[in-house]
């Protein structure tokens, strides 16, 4: 009986802080944009007409300009 005086109070900490930490993810944008990361993955890095295709070759390639056409 006597470990439910302090487990009781531990417990209430936990979800404050789960509702806090919550409560900030929210607030500072973190689910902000859902669909994008998961439609990213559908696009091949090779892929010229994808943005990140792009990006990543102009990397690998040591350029730092834009693309003519961009």
């Amino acid at each position: 009986m006597a470990a439910l005086y302090y487990m009781i109070p531990v417990a209430v900490i936990v979800v404050g802080l789960a509702i806090w930490l919550f409560f900030w993810a929210v607030n500072s944008g973190q689910y902000d944009d859902l669909d994008s990361p998961a439609h990213s993955i559908l696009f091949d890095d090779d892929d010229p007409n994808h943005k990140a295709g792009v990006e990543k070759a102009d990397r690998e390639a040591g350029k730092d300009q834009d693309r003519p056409g961009d």
